[in-house]
């Protein structure tokens, strides 16, 4: 008796349809993959979230994906009062955000790149305006829209290993698109800013310390993320309203005179004078202990 060649041994059409939905719906939940920036509570500290850029292998590279996940996290956070602090960070150490993904962007028109800088702008524009305070962990290189991430935060701690963080667009034709070249003036003075734009410079974390681009760089046994982790821990004691009122009274300073500043902080301090947290301060301190804020 001949054999059947092995090419004719087939399954029958029930045991098909069977097993291969199974097996498509088991490929579909191995390729499926975190977003490119994700929003995430931080383990252990309550009040602290991260929100995360997971683009390792591109050194976190805004694409148009990037952004738009990046672009959903900060409209989620911005209404999460649980959120006391944010702290923006990378997936993998020894990354933090390399600018725009120029790959992707060479195969733009130019409306696609008018529309992508206008949704950048945007976005660092929620970030910068979030309710709570925000820090930057830069644990690698933080270049051009990667730095306007980071300067739209209230504070940056760089790894103490980083040694690119700048703002180098004029070595590629153009000027920072995103915030840089206003944000990095407000914050560096019109000299430093100047000269940061004009030459491309290149700051290690040390220089970007001296130089006023970041508050403080990790010590040699940390990460950026842990010392922003501490830090973030250290803002994370203070009352929930009274920090969001802090931040709003602070960031509009810079606008108004003055007698506005003046009148503009009264309006933000008084509300809380009739806060439950601003009576349980009282309490804590007439008891000697660590107050137990609720955010209310």
């Amino acid at each position: 008796m001949r054999p059947i060649p092995r090419t004719r041994i087939l399954y029958s059409t029930p045991f098909r349809k069977a097993i291969i939905p199974r097996i498509h719906l088991r490929l579909n939940h191995t390729v499926a993959q975190r977003p490119d920036a994700y929003l995430e509570v931080v383990q252990g500290s309550k009040g602290i979230a991260a929100l995360t850029l997971n683009r390792p292998a591109a050194k976190n590279a805004i694409s148009t994906r990037l952004l738009k996940d990046f672009r959903h996290s900060l409209e989620k956070a911005a209404f999460d009062n649980s959120i006391n602090v944010l702290i923006v960070r990378s997936s993998e150490p020894g990354s933090f955000c390399a600018g725009a993904d120029l790959i992707e962007r060479r195969s733009m028109t130019k409306p696609q790149v008018n529309q992508f800088l206008a949704e950048l702008r945007a976005a660092f524009s929620l970030l910068e305006d979030l309710p709570m305070p925000t820090i930057a962990a830069i644990d690698g290189p933080a270049l051009g829209g990667g730095l306007e991430m980071a300067l739209s935060c209230d504070l940056r701690v760089a790894g103490h290993s980083v040694t690119k963080i700048g703002l180098p667009e004029t070595r590629l034709g153009i000027i920072p698109g995103a915030g840089g070249t206003q944000r990095a003036t407000r914050l560096l003075g019109l000299t430093k800013a100047k000269t940061l734009i004009f030459t491309g410079k290149m700051l290690s974390a040390q220089d970007a310390l001296e130089w006023g681009v970041v508050d403080n760089v990790s010590g040699s046994n940390e990460s950026a993320y842990e010392a922003a982790l501490a830090l973030a821990k250290e803002i994370n004691q203070s009352a929930p309203l009274a920090l969001r009122a802090a931040k709003l009274a602070i960031s509009k300073a810079p606008e108004l005179s003055l007698e506005s500043g003046l009148t503009f902080e009264r309006a933000c301090y008084e509300p809380l004078l009739s806060t439950s947290d601003r009576l349980e301060a009282l309490d804590a301190f007439r008891e000697k202990r660590k107050p137990m804020f609720k955010g209310v």
